[in-house]
């Protein structure tokens, strides 16, 4: 049976990838976008498409977006929350407003689209969410704090929501990528804090240059993540968590290895804690 997939930041990148996927699997695509015009064109020529303007930050939008792919194609059965962007700066570079609009978009619209396509998997009693973290969202960084707070909180807005859904036949996937060659890390996508404290040079400026350096040499093609993004929401039982790269699995694991450290050093101090 063909899918109807609601992607969100399917101009480009990924969420364009996916969305090409789909279609080219005979699946029908709801495309959102900030511009739809730039949704258009990405997919001019396609059929079983629906552009829509969607910018996950504003709620009213949001509800006509899903509203509009519901009326058009009757269901939805896939959604893959991929609109987002990284931050890069110091903690203290980050100012209140930076931190606060890479939350809005990160996690906040993430949970404004999943709330408004909720009724409809809850209805169908089938559905599959993707969200789209990063090794980010396992793993801090220097340099990107804000964007790293944003990811964990998708994972972890992500683990709770699988325990929701479950039972009601509705899976969820976190889908972890590594560095992937799309234009994520390009000057018109990726956020640089304003500020820029000298004395983090040597580690939050030392990560803002290797990121320039990385945009354009990212070791994973997206066409290949779409691919595996369609074999997953074509399994009886996704996995809560995909991981993917080589480069995200090495840091998954080396982040594994510094926790485990940490709990069998300090193993003894938290037994400790128990009432006499």
């Amino acid at each position: 049976m063909s899918k109807v997939w609601l992607i969100t930041g399917a101009s480009r990148g990924i969420g364009a990838e996916v969305a090409k996927a789909a279609l080219d699997a005979g699946d029908s695509v709801i495309a959102t976008g900030r511009n739809v015009g730039a949704v258009a064109a990405a997919f001019s020529g396609w059929a079983k498409m629906l552009p829509v303007a969607v910018d996950v930050t504003m709620p009213e939008q949001v509800a006509n977006g899903v509203k509009a792919g519901l009326e058009h194609f009757g269901r939805i059965d896939v959604l893959v929350n991929n609109a987002g962007y990284a931050l890069f700066g110091a903690a203290e570079e980050c100012s209140a407003g930076e931190f606060e609009m890479a939350f809005r978009t990160n996690v906040l619209g993430l949970a404004e689209v999943t709330r408004a396509v909720l009724p409809t998997f809850r209805a169908q009693r089938s559905g599959h969410v993707f969200n789209l973290s990063s090794t980010a969202g396992f793993q801090g960084f220097p340099g990107a704090s804000a964007y790293c707070a944003s990811k964990f909180a998708v994972e972890g807005y992500s683990e709770s929501l699988a325990a929701e859904l479950n039972p009601l036949g509705i899976h969820v996937t976190i889908v972890e990528p590594g560095y992937v060659r799309t234009g994520f890390l390009s000057s018109n996508s990726a956020a640089y804090a304003e500020k820029v404290i000298a004395d983090y040079d040597p580690t939050a400026g030392a990560v803002r240059r290797s990121v320039q350096a990385m945009d354009g040499r990212q070791t994973s093609d997206p066409k290949k993540l779409a691919q595996a993004i369609l074999v997953l929401a074509d399994a009886t039982e996704p996995p809560l968590r995909f991981t993917a790269g080589a480069d995200a699995l090495e840091r998954l694991e080396h982040s594994l290895i510094l926790k485990r450290r940490d709990l069998d050093r300090w193993r003894e101090l938290s037994l400790s804690l128990a009432h006499d």
